[in-house]
């Protein structure tokens, strides 16, 4: 059984939500920076995009990383490392762009909002 926290950001506020089968089903597979349909979360016309996440052992997700394979890469400045002086690069663990088994939170920021707030169709106050 597959669980995802997703952290929905809305321009003025994020919002979290888990998920379980068969929902989280749909987002196997897909990529950072992909397309999902609110009708697979219950939100009705809204369009989300997929921007980040990590896995079970707090590793991002990193695009240029293909599949999901948890890997090492030589990064610069940028997300997963600030570096302190200019031109410092380090080799860090990244884990793939692909959404699998082995991811716990997905980022999500709204493409296309629907006819009701995002904060009402959430319940949150």
């Amino acid at each position: 059984m597959v669980e995802f926290k997703l952290v929905i950001s809305d321009a003025a506020k994020s919002h979290a939500r888990a998920v379980k089968d068969p929902q989280s089903a749909g987002f196997l597979g897909k990529r950072i920076g992909e397309s999902v349909g609110g009708e697979l979360l219950e939100l009705p016309g809204y369009t989300f995009r997929i921007t980040g996440g990590t896995d079970k052992s707090g590793f991002a997700l990193r695009p240029e990383v293909p599949g999901s394979r948890q890997t090492r890469i030589f990064v610069g400045d940028g997300f997963g490392f600030h570096a302190p002086r200019r031109g410092m690069r380090k080799r860090r663990t990244f884990r793939g762009g692909a959404i699998s088994e082995e991811t716990v939170q997905i980022n999500l920021v709204v493409e296309q909002k629907g006819s009701k707030p995002l904060s009402e169709l959430l319940g949150a106050t």
